[in-house]
């Protein structure tokens, strides 16, 4: 992993996104893992990017399992625990000295998260005040420190419609947060155009800071088998890709794009291995480049 690491601040990366589970069975993202890793990171000199999950395993928007530990809970106990968990998980990051410059309240939570008491789109005044919870709770653990900047993510990268009902409908309920995050995987999400028309929306309507937060294509043929795809399945259709999408971010209005972040660049070469930067050899592919005619000077 420290290696990994090193290839990427090498190439200009500066922050890492770190999922937290509550009590994972099957997956190493609890606490202790995650402050190891943000350790690393932040030895590395990265900034750190926390995104609670607020379940036990994956959170996205097919499903948003609710941890065991919460399990037929009242909403308001239920609002609690998230302010609770979410305020002693903060400070444990504190103490341990990698307090994250940036939080996401859920993952992808575009049909609500903590399902079934915040799952949408019959619950929104549920969603919201579990939403606030998990903000409060990141306010009150901050101590000294600076508190990190607030995100909240959706999945809906080309979908302007759906972004302008669902923020329109969060901020009707006077949630206040910093950035918005937004998935854009073309197989699922449309083409570089119908992302730039989203995101162009976004600064125009909401004047805070937008952020890519996860992104990814293939450098082999996977999602694109026997139908037209918008770059060619291959280390350098993977390359140019992640170009398009940059540039997108970068021309966004009033400097309000501020970033790309990949899903997941250095995971194993298997299942969605074809989307890591690394072949089955272990070695870097050319996407690992884009952002060095950046940083290098």
């Amino acid at each position: 992993m420290k290696k990994g690491i090193e290839i990427f601040k090498n190439h200009g990366y500066n922050w890492i996104r770190l999922r937290l589970f509550h009590t994972p069975t099957q997956l190493p993202n609890n606490l202790e893992y995650t402050i190891a890793t943000a350790k690393m990171a932040k030895e590395h000199g990265f900034k750190f990017l926390l995104d609670y999950h607020y379940s036990d395993t994956w959170a996205d928007p097919a499903k948003q399992f609710i941890p065991k530990a919460w399990e037929g809970l009242s909403h308001e106990t239920l609002v609690d625990s998230v302010y609770e968990y979410t305020r002693q998980t903060m400070i444990a990051f504190r103490e341990a000295g990698v307090f994250p410059d940036m939080v996401q309240v859920g993952n992808e939570i575009s049909n609500g998260m903590l399902w079934p008491d915040g799952k949408l789109p019959d619950n929104w005044d549920n969603l919201a005040e579990l939403i606030q919870a998990g903000i409060n709770g990141f306010y009150a653990s901050c101590g000294n420190n600076p508190c990190p900047q607030i995100m909240i993510h959706i999945d809906k990268g080309g979908d302007k419609q759906f972004t302008k009902y669902w923020f329109d409908k969060l901020l009707s309920y006077g949630v206040d947060f910093d950035v918005m995050g937004q998935s854009y995987y073309p197989w699922w999400h449309g083409s570089i155009l119908d992302l730039r028309e989203t995101l162009n929306f976004m600064a125009r309507a909401y004047q805070k800071e937008i952020i890519v937060v996860e992104a990814a294509y293939n450098f082999a043929p996977a999602e694109y088998i026997g139908k037209p795809a918008p770059f060619v399945e291959s280390p350098e259709g993977q390359r140019q890709f992640l170009e398009e999408v940059n540039r997108v971010v970068l021309n966004v209005p009033n400097g309000l794009g501020v970033g790309v972040f990949w899903w997941e660049p250095a995971v194993e070469n298997k299942g969605f291995g074809y989307r890591t930067f690394f072949d089955a050899d272990g070695n870097v592919q050319p996407v690992i480049e884009v952002f060095d005619r950046f940083t290098r000077y």
